[in-house]
């Protein structure tokens, strides 16, 4: 027999078929239910409904192999422990690009909140982290959303993007390996990316240890392209070589 939560999540998926999201008050509303009670069904199912900076929203699981929901628990500590070390890299009234993925909003999160500065963004949960700083100027890239990694792909570079050029920019990566460089698993991130790794100034790759030597199918760049890699570890052998002899400052 089908369960009342059963029955509030096919609500909420015929509701997503009218809309692209809701947010969670709505949501309550529509099932009258408490706020709590649709964080708490969505957190205990594993269905194509998410819940994604207070909204929810249809994840659509065939179309990647990366999902932001299901990144966002794990290696916690080992993500903050790099994202501490990248955010001293930021220097007051510097404007600052911040990619997407789990390990960005820790970097936001570990700036101090006397710092001014710019941050460029084009992912829901980055935006979110940044909005919190008082003394941040956010500028978000608008776009096609697209729910499961959080971004707004932009329909054209040239609408924000094309008028700024940002001091340092901070890039997630889902594999770091010395020959086939940084790669993430969505082709629908490249553009952005790549944008950053044109214009800014200075490049800031910001990773875990576990993405170390793994390789994905979206292919950034080689590393070659980075001033910094940052991680809560020491890379092996390869990678310290490589990093040595091209003068990419490792910081772990």
């Amino acid at each position: 027999m089908e369960t009342r939560r059963d029955e509030r999540i096919g609500k909420l998926i015929h509701a997503l078929k009218r809309s692209d999201k809701l947010h969670l008050k709505e949501a309550a509303a529509l099932l009258d239910v408490s706020e709590m009670t649709v964080r708490r069904d969505l957190n205990s199912h594993d269905g194509p409904v998410v819940l994604l900076g207070g909204y929810v929203v249809l994840e659509p699981r065939g179309a990647s192999h990366y999902l932001i929901s299901d990144q966002k628990t794990r290696l916690v500590e080992e993500k903050r422990k790099a994202a501490r070390l990248a955010a001293t890299l930021l220097k007051p009234h510097q404007m600052a690009f911040f990619d997407c993925g789990t390990t960005t909003p820790w970097i936001i999160d570990a700036i101090s909140d006397d710092l001014p500065f710019t941050g460029i963004c084009y992912s829901l949960n980055t935006f979110l982290a940044l909005q919190e700083k008082p003394l941040c100027r956010v500028i978000l890239c608008g776009g096609e959303f697209h729910a499961s990694n959080a971004i707004f792909k932009p329909l054209t570079l040239q609408e924000t993007l094309g008028h700024l050029s940002p001091d340092i920019a901070f890039y997630s990566a889902a594999g770091v390996d010395p020959q086939y460089g940084a790669t993430c698993f969505n082709l629908d991130e490249l553009p952005v990316k790549q944008w950053a790794m044109r214009h800014a100034r200075y490049h800031v790759l910001v990773v875990d240890h576990s993405k170390f030597g793994k390789v994905r199918p979206a292919r950034m760049g080689e590393l070659t392209c980075f001033d910094a890699i940052v991680s809560d570890s020491r890379p092996d052998e390869e990678l310290t070589a490589l990093a040595n002899a091209q003068s990419i400052d490792l910081l772990y």
